[in-house]
């Protein structure tokens, strides 16, 4: 569906008035806070607030001492500097609401990315199961195997 001019531009008035990025669907802010890109991305891409809300980050980085088998232990400061990133902007912290909290309860507090209804829904509808056997893709939550621009926000598939 076209927008029209006027539609346009109240869809860009609303998101400038209320800090939501005017971007495509299938595109997110990237992370641009130093310690979380430091911190995260020494281990792994590093995924936008915007896919999991508040609960779930505060689970995580509460829980890094057992990070999916590893322990990313961090200091007290430095989780918390994180944990405040992340929730800021959580798939929930909006009055909008947000793409990866569709499926989910209120209280629903996933530890990842791939188990949410949105990402499930999204990946099992284009993908291919064969897709994650893959040696170049790996894992499926190595998001740049097939979404060059992910770690800028951007997941289009085109």
């Amino acid at each position: 569906m076209l927008m029209n001019s006027k539609t346009y531009i109240a869809a860009a008035f609303v998101a400038l008035a209320f800090g939501a990025p005017a971007q495509a669907d299938e595109r997110y802010a990237p992370v641009r806070d130093q310690t979380v890109i430091k911190e995260c991305g020494a281990c792994h891409m590093v995924f936008q607030p915007q896919m999991l809300p508040a609960k779930s980050w505060s689970k995580i980085v509460d829980g890094l001492a057992n990070h999916f088998g590893e322990d990313a232990s961090l200091d007290a400061d430095t989780a918390r500097q994180i944990k405040a990133y992340l929730v800021k902007d959580a798939a929930d912290a909006g009055w909008w609401g947000g793409k990866f909290m569709r499926g989910l309860s209120k209280t629903s507090a996933p530890l990842r990315i791939t188990e949410t209804p949105y990402w499930v829904r999204e990946h099992n509808e284009e993908v291919p199961q064969r897709a994650w056997s893959d040696p170049k893709v790996k894992s499926k939550a190595n998001c740049l195997a097939c979404h060059s621009r992910a770690d800028k926000g951007n997941y289009d598939d085109d």
